[in-house]
């Protein structure tokens, strides 16, 4: 089973774009819903209007999330009137879908440990400093590190400091996935308008078909072909 972190997010715009990332993230989740996918969401801005999203961030797991995503990731662009400003000229509206990168939050391989054994300290008396039974563990990707000294039995002492050195990255990975985030949705994702991935139109949000751009890119193919060859 695979796992994704997707955003969708209205980046600059204005509330009617939140108001479109609102609408879309329901037709997302309904298609998540049919293709058997689990999903969570992790992180969400509201807009400023109500019933907006100016950000949301999803985790996805399932199968082939790839294939289902290919519909899905980049410019999505809503056409219609504007919901809050009747009068206001613009059709077009766009907003964004995009992957983040993604950190395992608990699972950590144990190759990655570097164990130390040290003599124990503190209360025990005058044999407390004769055995290495304590252990400090070092995680070496992120730097965590714990040291160990529950138990007189250096083997013991090892697992605890496997156990806890996994809670630490678990925490460590989380933050940097909330950093992530938020960096993202600081940085407002550039969108790239025009070329978009999917087109709704309309208050009801019918998906609208696509057959034209196809027709066109063929166009354009010929075109290019007749250009090389003259």
């Amino acid at each position: 089973m695979n796992t994704k972190l997707i955003q969708l997010t209205a980046a600059k715009g204005p509330a009617e774009c939140a108001w479109v990332v609102a609408k879309v993230l329901k037709i997302f989740i309904k298609e998540v819903i049919d293709q058997k996918i689990e999903y969570q969401i992790l992180h969400k801005v509201n807009g400023i209007e109500n019933g907006t999203v100016q950000s949301v961030t999803i985790e996805l797991k399932g199968k082939q999330l790839s294939q289902f995503l290919e519909q899905w990731l980049g410019t999505i662009q809503w056409i219609g009137t504007s919901t809050f400003r009747k009068f206001h000229k613009r059709k077009n509206w766009f907003i964004g879908c995009f992957e983040l990168s993604q950190v395992t939050e608990s699972t950590i391989n144990e190759r990655d440990i570097q164990f130390q054994a040290i003599r124990s300290s503190g209360p025990g008396g005058q044999h407390v400093n004769k055995v290495s039974s304590a252990v400090r563990a070092k995680h070496l990707p992120t730097g965590e590190q714990v040291l160990v000294s529950d138990s007189r039995s250096q083997h013991q002492n090892k697992k605890i400091a496997v156990q806890r050195l996994k809670e630490k990255v678990a925490v460590y990975n989380r933050g940097k996935l909330q950093n992530s985030i938020q960096e993202k949705w600081e940085n407002h994702l550039n969108l790239k308008r025009g070329n978009s991935v999917r087109v709704f139109k309309g208050t009801d949000f019918k998906k609208e078909k696509k057959t034209k751009s196809y027709k066109n890119k063929r166009n354009e193919l010929k075109n290019d072909l007749r250009d090389q060859l003259r």
